[in-house]
């Protein structure tokens, strides 16, 4: 008992670091994953812990499980809509990005290692592939809103490449292993098998557990351990019938995140828990398996393939297998940074050390290295990046808190909160105003709080900065109301400098506004609305942020409706010429 107490306290105790070490990250402005990492190495038999860990069994099984529930919960965040505007090209690079950059960082590493091809090429597959547990949390947490077409093309792109990756490094290992029995047709019905049964089980399991999740009355917290144990559930099988679980526990993520019902919000709240006790536990789980004086002696090499991979392999691959998708070159630069590595490189590399490979604890030192380096180098600029390639969105007028009362089993009310800036349209004004404003959309006042005390909604009752409003309205007014109670104190003046001055209805005819303000379109577009004149120029699905110029002119997407369709533009003009002043 007292050895597994022990177990116990050595367990928490290094959670619990990871855990405060967060406060720590944000300071820094380091990958929270980084630190993960790093407080399992301090623990290692090379830091002050001294704790002795080389058992890459176990440690490939907590990281394939850790994995499994990061997945699942990225797919329950990910929204059906991204799939619209990135599916291919996401495709694309979760196919022929893995195998381009394993090839050419293959090729690279077989002569800066002088090994066997078939080992430079293992070593490159296994670090080839971007990692979603990278990229969903140091997206997501970055505080940055990114181009909607680049964030959903490297989310997807996580999720969705693994099997790729999974199929090389197989397909390299029996070559190394067992050359006799290796063949084209094996691997082709193996990369068929993986992607094929992934997608059907993870789909088909996906609607199950949202019917399940609809129809059953459970306890709050049970919800999201239905969830939970189905997408293991899913992981599992899909794996044990030599599909690809990875895909097919994100893909029901998707199925269900997408179909709302009574306890969505309970499985989210629960879920965001348990993937960051995922990634913590699987971090430094991996922290504790590398011995860094035995990655040391590889240092050298592993920044020279870390330099190649991200400034020559990725861009490289990215660039041809975007390039069908007029993609801006400041979004490509921006999905080629972001090619993040993390677990799933580590992971994969104890396969080899596992199966027993030659040289395989080469490959992980190698490939743990690199991975260190891509958190240390693109992860910590994950912010950064964006601005400075002008990928990043402003952040939507929102709510500053969102509640979701179900009142059946498929009807909900929103439940919104604001807080009066000083400043703000809303000082002054009576909440029941407000709601006036936006009667239309169903806007109900519920409650006036003030110095963390409830105040009667009377008469006399007038809004001061620093108050919180709770309105019951839709979502789809939630930005509108979000504008009263902002400081600037005007509808456009937060986001003028970038959509533009004035907003356009899309279904206004581009002539019409051609006339007004005198510029020049090309030939036939005066027939066009604006929105079918914007998607032809862009020749691509539209998102929010897409801008075409007419002459010194913008047009910028504003908002998105439902079906993809252009909601609302923001024009903007240039500015005024100066006045000259001639002196007498």
């Amino acid at each position: 008992m007292t050895g597994i107490n022990a177990l116990f306290l050595l367990a928490g105790l290094l959670l619990f670091i990871s855990v405060l070490a967060s406060t720590v990250s944000a300071r820094l402005g380091l990958p929270l994953l980084l630190l993960f990492l790093v407080v399992g190495m301090l623990a290692g038999e090379d830091g002050p812990g001294g704790i002795v860990f080389d058992d890459f069994f176990i440690a490939s099984m907590i990281g394939q499980l850790a994995l499994a529930v990061i997945l699942l919960d990225g797919g329950l965040r990910t929204r059906v809509s991204s799939f619209r505007v990135a599916l291919k090209p996401a495709a694309v690079l979760a196919s022929w990005g893995v195998i381009g950059t394993a090839a050419l960082l293959g090729v690279f590493a077989t002569w800066l290692l002088d090994v066997d091809w078939r080992l430079g090429l293992l070593l490159a597959a296994i670090v080839g592939s971007t990692d979603a547990a990278a990229v969903f949390a140091l997206l997501r947490n970055s505080g940055v809103r990114l181009n909607e077409r680049v964030q959903a093309t490297l989310e997807i792109e996580s999720g969705a490449n693994d099997p790729m990756a999974i199929l090389l490094v197989t397909a390299l290992v029996e070559m190394l292993l067992q050359p006799e029995r290796a063949s084209a047709a094996g691997f082709a019905w193996l990369l068929v098998s993986q992607l094929g049964l992934g997608a059907v089980i993870g789909l088909a399991g996906g609607w199950v557990l949202s019917r399940l999740m609809a129809r059953l009355t459970l306890a709050e917290g049970l919800y999201a351990l239905l969830i939970l144990s189905g997408g293991l559930l899913i992981f599992a099988a899909t794996n044990l019938m030599n599909g690809s679980g990875f895909l097919a526990v994100y893909l029901a993520g998707v199925v269900v995140g997408n179909r709302r019902s009574h306890a969505t919000e309970h499985v989210l709240r629960v879920m965001d828990g348990l993937a960051w006790l995922a990634q913590a536990g699987m971090f430094v789980v991996l922290g504790l398996l590398v011995t860094p004086s035995q990655m040391l002696d590889h240092a050298w090499e592993a920044l020279a393939m870390a330099l190649f991979l991200t400034l020559v392999a990725r861009p490289l691959a990215v660039a041809i297998g975007l390039w069908p998708f007029r993609y801006e070159r400041n979004e490509l630069a921006y999905v080629s940074w972001v090619g993040l590595r993390g677990a799933v490189p580590v992971v994969l590399a104890i396969f080899p050390v596992v199966m027993g490979v030659p040289d395989s604890r080469l490959l992980f030192d190698v490939a743990f290295a690199v991975v260190l380096l891509s958190l240390l180098v693109q992860g910590a600029t994950v912010p950064m990046a964006a601005r400075l390639l002008k990928v990043e969105v402003p952040p939507r007028d929102e709510p500053f808190d969102k509640r979701e009362v179900w009142v059946d089993d498929e009807a909900a009310l929103d439940l919104l909160e604001y807080r009066v800036a000083p400043g703000a349209r809303a000082e002054g004004l009576h909440p029941d105003e407000i709601a006036t404003e936006f009667d239309a959309a169903g806007v109900r006042c519920v409650a006036l709080v003030r110095a963390g005390r409830l105040q009667p909604l009377g008469a006399a009752a007038k809004l001061r900065a620093g108050d919180a409003l709770w309105l019951v309205a839709p979502d789809e007014v939630a930005e509108a109301i979000a504008r009263v109670f902002g400081g600037t104190g005007g509808e456009l003046s937060a986001n003028a400098s970038f959509f533009g001055e004035f907003i356009v209805d899309p279904a206004c005819l581009a002539g019409d506004l051609a006339a007004a303000y005198g510029f020049e379109l090309q030939p036939g577009e005066a027939e066009r609305t604006l929105g079918e004149m914007l998607r032809a120029r862009l020749g691509r699905p539209a998102v929010v942020g897409d801008r075409v110029h007419i002459g010194a002119f913008s047009l910028t997407v504003r908002e998105m409706g439902a079906g993809g369709t252009i909601a609302q533009l923001g024009l903007k003009c240039p500015p005024p010429a100066p006045v000259s002043v001639r002196r007498a």
